[in-house]
């Protein structure tokens, strides 16, 4: 599978100057974990998910997460559960027939027994999950899920992958933040090899205190959630060696509302031809916020983004797309000869890049280049968004 796999390959060539490379469900963590992308959650209840993932396959989806979890009502649980065994028998006996890569595909539980027992009645047809979401992520919590992790892919012998999701109230209250992170470093850190990515469940964060953010509104500017992530990239999501790759909190909005403040989205990207014709359609569908909170995401350090709905999925993949100008410094800074560091001009003109300070930003930029693809100079936002959708 590839980003913007589900185009034609002549327009892919027009918009790119590296096309996204392709990878599949057994490349290594480095490459599956920039490449997650827009991860689109689905309740497990639904009756033709086994259509539902084929369908979001051959619109440019790469990631699924089949949810267990606070999507589904307490009492389908059980019923969920024979349902996701009969889907992923579908979907195995239907895999070569349609010529549409299965996604990556997540069960997100809600105990670790659930681990073994759903890879031991999945059988043979256990090749199409690569892991698990592991809900209210602690370091007390977390041991048993990865422990049950361990024991499922001992005996399936299937590389098995965990996200843990980071939404206590533990750590989103004051007094034990601190500790709480501590906690989760230490045990992500004891189970690295089998930590995929680390995923915000800022929904959660906002229940404790009785909030939800508008569609006019970031998460980054709910103060109380923006210093939760601020913290948890300070802890886990260093350039050092010792970070995981941290996805964005979902957006919970797809539908028409009343808006209360003027749009977002600037109208000097979209002045050619039809293109304010998508700018008002973005904004009456409430993505313009979305696309505020993906360039917030980024400038903080995360990457790819929790998704609920498949209209987020091309501007998730639209704007990780990496600009010919980031690529170009990207390219500048890692130069061989640059390995004693240095400042230079940007090959644009327009800025300054110092080799030492900016290495760990160009490492990460090639990253997703390699996963999302490089656009060709001429190329912006636009013109991927109007490419993926029509696609």
């Amino acid at each position: 599978m590839r980003h913007f796999g589900h185009i034609p390959p002549a327009s892919r060539a027009g918009l790119f100057h590296q096309e996204p490379a392709e990878f599949t469900a057994d490349s290594p963590a480095r490459t599956l974990a920039a490449a997650l992308g827009a991860t689109l959650y689905s309740p497990a209840t639904r009756p033709k998910l086994a259509d539902d993932v084929r369908k979001q396959a051959a619109r440019g989806v790469v990631s699924m997460v089949l949810c267990l979890e606070d999507s589904i009502d307490d009492h389908d649980v059980e019923a969920a559960e024979a349902n996701l065994v009969r889907q992923f028998a579908d979907l195995a006996a239907h895999e070569a027939s349609d010529g549409v890569e299965t996604p990556l595909l997540f069960i997100r539980v809600r105990e670790p027994r659930q681990i073994p027992d759903l890879v031991s009645r999945l059988g043979e047809t256990v090749r199409l999950l690569s892991g698990f979401v592991l809900p209210k992520f602690t370091e007390e919590r977390g041991a048993g899920f990865l422990e049950a992790l361990t024991l499922a892919e001992n005996a399936s012998g299937r590389r098995l992958f965990a996200m843990p999701v980071l939404e206590s109230p533990q750590l989103l209250h004051l007094e034990t933040r601190a500790e709480t992170l501590a906690g989760i470093a230490r045990i992500v850190d004891k189970y690295r090899d089998r930590v995929l990515a680390l995923r915000l469940g800022v929904t959660d964060f906002c229940s404790a205190y009785g909030l939800r953010r508008s569609p006019d509104m970031t998460a980054y500017d709910v103060q109380l959630v923006a210093h939760v992530i601020a913290d948890v990239v300070n802890v886990l999501g260093r350039s050092d060696g010792t970070g995981f790759t941290i996805t964005g909190p979902v957006w919970e909005y797809f539908r028409v509302q009343e808006r209360m403040f003027k749009p977002q989205l600037r109208r000097s990207p979209f002045l050619e031809g039809r293109a304010e014709e998508l700018r008002t359609a973005l904004i009456e569908h409430d993505l313009d916020g979305l696309l505020r909170e993906i360039e917030l995401d980024r400038a903080n350090g995360l990457l790819g983004k929790t998704c609920i709905h498949p209209s987020h999925v091309v501007p998730v993949h639209a704007l990780s797309v990496v600009s010919h100008e980031e690529f170009s410094d990207a390219q500048d800074i890692l130069r061989p000869e640059r390995g004693g560091g240095g400042v230079l001009r940007s090959a644009y003109t327009n800025k300054m890049n110092e080799v030492k300070p900016h290495r760990a930003w160009a490492e990460r930029t090639l990253l997703r280049a390699e996963a999302f693809g490089v656009a060709r100079e001429d190329v912006g936002f636009v013109e991927l968004l109007t490419a993926g959708l029509a696609g």
